[in-house]
């Protein structure tokens, strides 16, 4: 039987399509457009999610927007793998959802609920924040005069290698919720910055923010975003940004 992944051109979902194909599973793709080879199937509206589904045992979700319409997608998918009789679902989810109160990751909670409520057998995976949304952050500031940053401390992880771990949790039975994931190091937002800054070449400086009014700010000083333990992830921040700046590892 074959085994789904929704997203499939995503930052995520493309990456763990690969992971399974590498390892000799028989996977499949779907997204919206049918493209290269892809299923097509509107998450959104349901259109060609019964046919995506028709031989699937296992589905990785890894399909989203970054927004409400998450949820819907979540709605759609999880009764039409109900009705096709799928065996179990894989969820990626984010560390510290109850304690961070933004409405990102209150959207992920419902997401976490709505598939546990559908009746599929599920998987639900959670993982720290990956390094490109620290790059990102960074990335979109470039040209300000100050780079802007929460006062925190992060444990960002490889996209790589959280694919890698949702193709593993795919090839077996479903367990719930696994224990979460975490990159190899804890750094403080000006550690990471100053990384950044010295693999960007660029030399503006940043200000750090704490809001300790803020729930989501409190979550974040109390550690609600990192994974305690032995770490999951073996990249670290430094040396993803010489993987994408294109030097050698």
């Amino acid at each position: 039987m074959t085994i789904l992944v929704t997203g499939a051109t995503g930052q995520l979902g493309a990456p763990t399509l690969a992971a399974l194909r590498a390892a000799g599973r028989d996977a499949a793709g779907s997204s919206s457009s049918g493209r290269n080879g892809l299923r097509p199937a509107d998450l959104f509206t349901g259109e060609g999610l019964d046919d995506a589904l028709s031989d699937v045992e296992t589905v990785i979700h890894c399909a989203q927007t970054g927004g409400r319409k998450d949820l819907r997608l979540a709605r759609n998918l999880t009764a039409a793998a109900q009705g096709a009789g799928v065996g179990h679902l894989v969820l990626i989810s984010i560390v510290g959802i109850e304690d961070i109160p933004m409405p990102y990751y209150d959207q992920r909670v419902e997401i976490e609920k709505i598939a546990g409520a559908s009746g599929v057998p599920m998987t639900i995976q959670r993982a720290t924040q990956f390094h490109t949304l620290i790059d990102q952050l960074f990335s979109a500031q470039r040209r300000m005069p100050v780079v802007i940053a929460p006062a925190s401390r992060f444990q960002t992880i490889a996209v790589s290698e959280v694919a890698g771990r949702l193709a593993d949790l795919a090839t077996g039975g479903p367990q719930g919720r696994v224990e979460d994931i975490g990159g190899p190091e804890q750094l403080g937002i000006g550690e990471l910055f100053r990384q950044w800054r010295a693999a960007r070449g660029v030399r503006r400086p940043s200000l750090q923010i704490r809001l300790p009014f803020l729930q989501a700010f409190q979550g974040l000083d109390a550690g609600a975003n990192l994974v305690p333990g032995e770490p999951f992830g073996r990249q670290t921040f430094a040396q993803y940004l010489q993987v994408v700046n294109g030097m050698p590892d």
